[in-house]
């Protein structure tokens, strides 16, 4: 049966892996220094060679590195274990816990796997064992890759670990660097939850038992606050009590969860409250003066990361339920507010924290029902709160009876609480605040300081600010200090070190208004990294300067910034009611492109309504900076830019004042002119959140006027510029009551029975489906349950012994009524026509009853004809099939060529027979990806008139038919006259008049009065005419009008067979009628835009957009009533999670419901995750999770289709073994394409191991930039040994895993291939992240790497890289360096399986052989890139002296044929023996260039007869 998976065997968490700079100490090489070069300070500016005469690459050699050629042979050492960790492992001084290139080192030589891990005794590991263990772990987390995948094998042993990790500070003080690493691998197994191996320890450690170490007071008001937790608790000390009868003296209160996190955070406390100033320094480069103080980088580091902590523990339920009392018991935000860090200009990313963990304290939840607090309930609670300290102060603390008298608006405010509360002394405040109130315990040593407690007391009382109020103040487009402020906008060079003050995207989420938030937040700054980008690339063109009036001038120019003529303020409409800042402001800009070449002056020309500009204040200084200063500065201090501010676009003039690119109407289509003039004056609407805040500085701090200060007008591709709607988009869904389906919702959020959505699951399930054309045959029925007894009967319920499709299937019930059905078989992919199998037993089976009807006839002509499937789907598809169409979540894994599309075509066809009336929305992350899928679904039996495509891609559809709205419209009116014309055609056969096709409307009565009755009094007469044959032939009524059918419609011998013909004929006559009333609307509107609209909203049954497309356009969707029932998401392992979110919600709900019953997730969560251009944003919040990758990992089921149809099976083994299953469909096991081998080639796939070239491996010329010459020549190479043997260019591909070396090799190309009209460039040249979701038969791929093996790392990007080719693969790269990456190792052991230098059979010279894949032939091996560099060199020279001689024959043959002519005229002139021998030898020769030129392919394959 298909297998429906829930949890995975891998860790998915892990996203994208990438290069990182290291500022620590580099390692020690005495025998060589090591290379560096300006401007590279990533790892890799130590050598390869370097790298092997390390001392701890010596080592892991001798002990414990495992290669094809050798083994370690010493036995474990615990003594080198503590010598490493002591001499490589720990740090002297400075900010960082760990010397980061040791340690990757020691990491990418499977330190942890082969000798720490196999090697850890519980009971006798030393502290420096454990702690190498922790550092291991930490380093995969920092380069993503899977952390927890080695102790799967050893769960026993993981267990002991983590309980040797979790004691390993009891009687031991660890070093600030060692707290901090310690820290941070806590911080890693608390975003781990979906592990069960790490949940089931370390949620012991949040759970009831940790309360044991609250403060009495806190205790006694937590229960009476959760009585439902009154119960657990006299459980825990009824097992206590148990424990002290059985062991003597226990008490429960020393047990590890009951002190575990109180005293990390006492420690954290002791750390920021004595440690981080200190009045001594102790190491020369370490502390930073500050005054008489000195801060210690590396406390404010550990202080960092413990913010981080105690905000993941509060933003997951799980942990937050019970942890969040503990942390309000010890005040940890009032003494982080109050401590000197916060306010010290080092402790800015440390206050952020503070602040974060300061919102998600007073989050507005129910902890213990996670229900979102309304903001009226939030209001009401701290109403509430307020009037009871009011009633408390009023009859115990005689001194506040002023506060106990005022109303709620006057003690609101932090300032006036903490006004009315410094009436109190001291000794009172404590008492109030510790005995009364007990927000804090008397014993706490912070008590004694009035500030602390007024500083808690305000926290407690003050009213804070909705989240939904925040969030609508908040500027959509980013200004000058948010772009440059590095913990919230890290640069590229994010090293994963350090925390930062941004939220997570893990597995849970505490409410739909926290994902909003959380990804409305990182959205916006992923989007102001990209503006900040450009503006960094677009204004040091415009070479700014200051003239002799002292203004900024500009002599330079930029393709996407002009200087601005004049800019000023229009209009300032007045704030909405309830609000400040106003409704709206416009502005009006101008500029000139006078300077500007016709091209970029179109650019600017183009810009239309709602396009987003950004406004640029540059200052120039009047003294260049010096060095010194120039290294220090920002960016903003080197551009001289003061501001920056977006704006959308309302509209644009030319110099005349005519309006541009009006989409609106206002300007028609005769009445349209060319813009006039160089100036342009663009209306725009500035942000008013952005605005009310700049004028409220202006009037209350005296800031400059930014608005008169603009002197740049930059804009940015469109479609990079999208962020606007989008993020609007998000604030829309915060400020409505979101609904998402109820069967959705808690999945949703990461809670509840991970299977409640699946469709067995749900009560409003399909019973019986009609599959159509699913099955091709009965034995395909058969061969997709195979754990069923199928059993076929006929449309009255009689067995059929001759079953023919179509087939409907009626899913089998338990007996208490529930649906049981699990379809098809992982395991069998291929159909059986053995007739032994039809009569196995099924006496042990369910019996899966199966109807085989006989469809209507559809009617007479060709085009009444369905279109029909020919895909023999695999039971795993069936299974998919079937989930799809019912009701509910259905997940759907796709590996590489296993016919993803072909299934969700399916679904769609099958869904829309069984459910005409409802609509589904088609999501795809790419143009390409929705065109494929739309192109497969017009195969098939869905009208063209219910499919929309929608969005920019629509003119890349390979189909004359246009699905856009327009094109649509349009086919509608046509049809609607085709139509018509056939319904006058009609009256004319039936001797009426012709006037009833003039409109829909009286073709509609006109099939009431005439078509209809007619058709029911001929059924009347047939049921009394059943005996003769030839009735229905004589009195059918429309004879006349299917008079031009391609076959006579009766036969006159069989009345049932005429009747049949005879429905057939009606139906394609209701059929007419049916798309005239659909037409009608059509007829009615007039307006284009509304027949657009309707059609959109009413007639389309199958819209398809991008999710790009659907974040756009959101509002206009909600404000035409766009409404659908399913939603289907092809490439969903692509999408960014809120890019999956926006779809579901396009629609309002009805009645408070939502009207989603279906939800479709197709993609495959082990290949590449969505693009996020900051690396920060990737690794740190984990915003390329997908919702489809994020679903896998909390364990909800889905369906992995098992059978793949793109590369040959050994191909495949490079890469299946990534998934549970994945086994061949015959056509790949069977067809002679694969079963032959690549010409001229030895081996099908091989790793090609290339040596250092002229000296070096890799290099980069600027960071992160990665290039391999070596590589890029040996790819070029064996491409053009390939088109010269003839294969088609257009066949091959050439992969990379940098951008650096994609450009090199394209350089290599243009130099080497592009010349040669015989050779020219392949299909493509590009990276593997831009190759996923496309195939090519032949791909030679470079990893470039020689150092460290980078972000091929991610095992995700291996699989794409490997899953492209369909019959040949050549991977060039460093062996010594891939074959001892843990985590590439089952493709790499496959890999070197063969020789490492490339294998060719030289006695091949065209692309055509018959040897069989199995057979190498005469193996040449080449042993590097300058051997194949010669070999092709010297085929080549042979063709071009073949084309040289060839050229010499024609020009011969030509002299010949002139003296020919010659001696024709005059016959006494003769021809020497010479001259005929040398034309005989170029005839020979002629004949060579025959074959190996005019026969040599060009890149469609064709033969080049150029020559």
């Amino acid at each position: 049966m298909t297998k429906v998976s829930g949890t995975g065997v891998y860790d998915f968490r892990r996203h994208r892996v990438a290069e990182y700079p290291v500022y620590g100490e580099a390692p020690p090489v005495p025998e060589k220094p090591t290379e560096s070069r300006p401007l590279s300070n990533v790892p890799s500016s130590i050598t390869l060679s370097e790298i092997q005469r390390d001392r701890l690459t010596r080592i892991a050699a001798e002990n414990w590195m495992k290669t094809a050629d050798s083994a370690p042979t010493k036995p474990f050492s615990p003594d080198l274990a503590k010598e490493i960790y002591s001499t490589e492992l720990t740090v002297k001084g400075g900010r960082k816990p760990v010397p980061l290139q040791r340690v990757m080192i020691l990491e990418v030589s499977q330190y942890l796997e082969n000798y720490l891990l196999p090697n850890f005794n519980p009971e006798t590991a030393s502290f420096e064992h454990v702690m190498s263990m922790i550092l291991m772990v930490n380093e995969k987390f920092r380069e993503n890759v899977a952390a927890w995948i080695c102790f799967y094998d050893r769960k026993d042993m993981f267990k002991s670990f983590l309980e040797r990790v979790l004691r390993l500070k009891e009687g031991r003080s660890l070093t600030l660097s060692e707290k901090t690493n310690y820290l941070l691998f806590m911080i890693n197994a608390f975003q781990s939850l979906e592990d069960e191996v790490v949940s089931e320890r370390i949620m012991r450690l949040a759970s009831l038992e940790c309360w044991h170490s609250l403060s009495y007071g806190r205790f006694q008001m937590e229960l009476c606050l959760n009585e439902n937790l009154i119960k657990k608790w006299r459980r825990i000390a009824k097992r206590a009590r148990d424990g002290t009868k059985q062991g003597g003296n226990f008490d429960p209160t020393t047990m590890l969860e009951a002190n575990f996190l109180r005293n990390l955070i006492e420690e954290f406390l002791e750390v920021l409250d004595s440690e981080v100033f200190s009045s001594i320094s102790n190491e020369e480069n370490d502390p930073v003066a500050h005054g008489s103080e000195y801060v210690n980088d590396a406390c404010v580091l550990y202080c960092e990361r413990f913010m981080e902590f105690l905000i993941d523990l509060l933003s997951q339920l799980p942990t937050r339920r019970l942890v969040r009392p503990l942390v309000a018991d010890v005040a940890v935000v009032a003494k982080c507010h109050l401590s000197s860090l916060y306010s010290h200009e080092k402790g800015k990313l440390f206050g952020q924290l503070v602040d974060l963990l300061q919102f998600y304290e007073g989050f507005e939840i129910n902890d213990h029902q996670g229900r979102q607090m309304t903001d009226d309930e939030v209001l009401q609670a701290h109403y509430k709160r307020l009037q009871a300290f009011q009633l408390l102060a009023f009859k115990k603390v005689p001194k506040l009876r002023e506060l106990a008298l005022a109303n709620i608006g006057a003690i609101n405010k932090r300032a006036d609480l903490a006004k009315k509360l410094s009436v109190l002394s001291a000794e009172e405040l404590r008492d109030l605040v510790c005995a009364k109130l007990k927000l804090v315990s008397k014993d706490d040593p912070w008590s004694e300081r009035v500030d602390f407690l007024i500083e808690v007391m305000v926290s407690f009382f003050e009213k804070q600010q909705s989240q939904k109020e925040a969030i609508n103040a908040l500027p959509l487009y980013p200004n000058e200090q948010i772009m440059w402020d590095e913990s919230l906008v890290p640069s590229i060079n994010y090293s994963g070190e350090g925390c930062l003050a941004l939220p997570k995207l893990n597995l849970q989420f505490l409410t739909l208004h926290d994902y909003l938030l959380r990804n409305f937040n990182l959205f916006r700054l992923e989007s102001t990294y990209e503006i900040r980008e450009d503006i960094q690339e677009a204004v040091p063109h415009l070479l700014s300067y200051t003239n002799n009036e002292g203004e900024t001038a500009f002599r330079g120019w930029s393709r996407m910034g002009v200087p601005i003529k004049e800019f000023r303020i229009r209009d300032v409409k007045q704030p909405k009611i309830g609000e400040v800042k106003p409704s709206a402001v416009t502005a009006e800009v101008t500029f000139s492109f006078s300077s500007y070449k016709a091209q970029i002056r179109s650019e600017w020309n183009s810009l239309k309504e709602h396009d987003v500009l950004f406004l640029l204040s540059i200052r120039h200084s009047f003294e260049p900076l010096s060095a010194e200063e120039a290294e220090k500065a920002t960016v903003p201090q080197k551009l001289g830019l003061q501001y920056v501010r977006g704006c959308e676009i309302i509209e644009m003039r030319d110099e005349e004042g005519t309006l541009m690119n009006d989409f609106t109407g206002r300007v028609k289509r005769d009445e349209w002119k060319p813009p006039k003039g160089e100036l342009r004056t663009v209306t725009v609407a500035l942000d008013t959140a952005q605005y009310h805040m700049d004028v409220c500085d202006i009037a209350e701090k005296g800031a400059d006027d930014v608005y008169s200060t603009f002197n740049i007008l930059m804009r940015r591709k469109p479609k990079e510029n999208n962020f606007k709607a989008i993020l609007e988009s998000i604030r829309d869904l915060m400020n409505e009551t979101c609904i998402v389906p109820d069967w959705l919702h808690d999945i949703f959020l990461g809670y509840g029975d991970p299977s409640a959505a699946q469709w067995i699951n749900r009560p409003d399930l399909l019973e019986n489906a009609d599959f159509k054309d699913t099955f091709l045959d009965a034995n395909h029925v058969k061969d997709s349950f195979p754990n069923y007894q199928v059993h076929f009967v006929h449309s009255d319920g009689t067995d059929n012994s001759d079953p023919c499709p179509p087939f409907r299937i009626k899913f089998p019930k338990n007996p208490d009524g529930a649906v049981h059905f699990q379809p098809g078989n992982a395991a069998s992919t291929t159909s059986s026509n053995n007739s032994d199998a039809m009569e196995d037993d099924h006496s042990d089976k369910l019996e899966l009853v199966v109807e085989s009807y006989v469809p209507p006839d559809p009617g007479p002509y060709p085009q009444d004809q369905p279109k029909l499937n020919s895909v023999r789907f695999t039971p795993t598809q069936v299974g998919a099939i079937i989930s799809g169409i019912q009701p509910g979540l259905t997940m759907v894994v796709g590996p590489p060529g296993t016919g993803k599309t072909d299934t969700a075509v399916q679904i769609l066809n099958v869904l829309y027979h069984n459910c005409p009336s409802q609509r589904t929305l088609i999501i795809t992350h790419s143009n390409q990806a929705l065109n494929d899928l739309f192109e497969k679904i017009m195969e098939r039996d869905v009208p063209a008139r219910y499919l929309l495509r929608l969005g920019q891609g629509e003119q890349e559809l390979a189909t004359d038919l246009d699905f856009s709205r327009q094109g649509r419209v349009n086919a509608m009116l046509v049809r609607r006259l085709e139509l018509l014309s056939e319904v006058e055609r009609l009256a004319r056969s039936l001797q009426l008049p012709e006037d009833v096709a003039y409109t829909c409307e009286t073709a509609g009565f006109f099939w009431l009065l005439h078509v209809y009755s007619r058709w029911e009094l001929f059924l009347a007469a047939c049921a009394d005419n059943k005996d003769k044959p030839t009735f229905i032939q004589d009195r059918f009524p429309f004879k006349e009008f299917f008079i031009d059918t391609p076959n006579p419609i009766f036969s006159g011998q069989s009345f049932e067979k005429d009747m049949r013909a005879a429905k057939g004929c009606f139906r394609h006559l209701k059929t007419m009628f049916q798309e005239l009333e659909e037409c009608r609307a059509f007829e009615l509107l007039k307006s284009t835009v509304d027949r657009s609209n309707y059609l959109m909203t009413k007639q389309a049954k199958i819209v398809a957009m991008t999710c790009t497309h659907a974040a756009l356009k959101r509002k206009d969707f909600l404000n035409l009533g766009f409404k659908y029932d399913n939603l289907l998401m092809e490439e969903s392992a692509q999408i960014l999670e809120i890019e999956t979110f926006i779809p579901m919600l396009l629609q309002r709900q009805e009645d408070g419901y939502a009207r989603l019953k279906r939800c479709i997730l197709i993609g495959d969560h082990h290949q590449l995750p969505p693009v996020v251009k900051n690396m920060a944003f990737q690794k740190y919040s984990h915003m390329d999770q997908s919702l489809f990758t994020r679903f896998v990992r909390l364990g909800i089921p889905y369906i992995e289709l098992n059978a793949q149809g793109r590369a040959r099976p050994s191909l495949a083994q490079l890469y299946n073994w990534r998934y549970k299953d994945l086994g061949d469909l015959p056509y790949v096991r069977e067809n002679h394409i694969f079963r032959r081998a690549n010409a001229g080639f030895s081996f099908d796939y091989q790793l090609v191991d290339v040596p250092d070239y002229h000296g070096r491996g890799e290099s980069a010329p600027s960071p992160w930039f990665y290039q391999n010459e070596g590589e890029a020549e040996y790819v070029v190479s064996v491409y053009i040994y390939m088109r010269l043997l003839g294969y088609p260019a257009n066949k091959i591909s050439i992969l990379t895993t940098y951008n650096g070396q994609k450009l090199l090799i394209r350089d290599v190309i243009s130099r080497r291939c592009v010349p040669y009209d015989f050779i020219g460039p392949p299909h493509k040249v590009t990276t593997v992240d831009k190759f996923q979701g496309q195939q090519n038969d032949f791909v030679l791929l470079s990893l470039v790497r020689t150092r460290f093996v980078g972000h091929l790392r991610d095992v995700r990007r291996l699989i794409v890289a490997m899953s492209r080719a369909r019959l040949g693969l050549y991977v060039f790269c460093r062996r010594s360096l891939f074959e001892q990456c843990y985590e590439l190792q089952p493709t790499f052991q496959l890999l070197l399986q063969r020789p490492d230098h490339l294998g060719l059979n030289l006695q091949e010279f065209t692309a055509f052989t018959d040897r069989h894949v199995d057979d190498t032939g005469s193996v040449q091996l080449i042993s590097g890139p300058d051997e194949m560099a010669d070999l092709v060199n010297y085929r080549m020279h042979e063709v071009y002296q073949s084309r040289v001689a060839s050229y010499h024959l024609n020009e011969s043959w030509s002299e010949h044929d002139n003296s020919v002519e010659n001696s024709t005229a005059n016959p006494n002139t003769s021809t020497g023996t010479d001259d005929v021998e040398m034309n005989g030898d170029d005839v020979e020769m002629q004949a060579t260039v025959n074959v190996d030129v005019t026969d040599m392919p060009t890149d469609d394959g064709k033969p080049n007869d150029s020559t």
